[in-house]
């Protein structure tokens, strides 16, 4: 009796944190002084495309949450929006526009100027 393998093709990381953005985002922690605190990364509808980010705090994940390891940092994605961010990246970027976090998303099939909201 054999076993067959299958090859499977390797599963893209959920959500991708860049070191710079993992470093803001402990910097936040640090000044809310509660280092049980989650990113949360969501999408919502709205926005100038039909779909936009969204970031905050949680100390509890919810029934359903992917979470997502890097860097020192923990992100929490709902399963509504996990469809929507699956393989993208988060930067944080500090230039002429001012300081901001941006989303890098593969999703997306058109976004707005500024960088803020898209349509899948």
């Amino acid at each position: 009796m054999s076993t067959m393998t299958q090859e499977v093709e390797e599963i893209p990381a959920a959500l991708t944190l860049t070191e710079n953005a993992a470093n803001k985002v402990k910097g936040l922690i640090e000044e809310e002084g509660n280092q049980d605190l989650k990113l949360r990364v969501f999408v919502s509808g709205g926005g100038c495309s039909g779909f936009q980010y969204g970031f905050t705090f949680d100390e509890n994940g919810q029934e359903g949450d992917t979470e997502v390891n890097q860097h020192g940092v923990t992100l929490l994605i709902d399963p509504m929006s996990y469809q929507y961010l699956a393989g993208a990246e988060i930067d944080f970027s500090e230039g002429l526009e001012g300081a901001q976090f941006v989303i890098k998303n593969p999703n997306a099939t058109t976004t707005c100027g500024c960088g803020s909201s898209f349509s899948a």
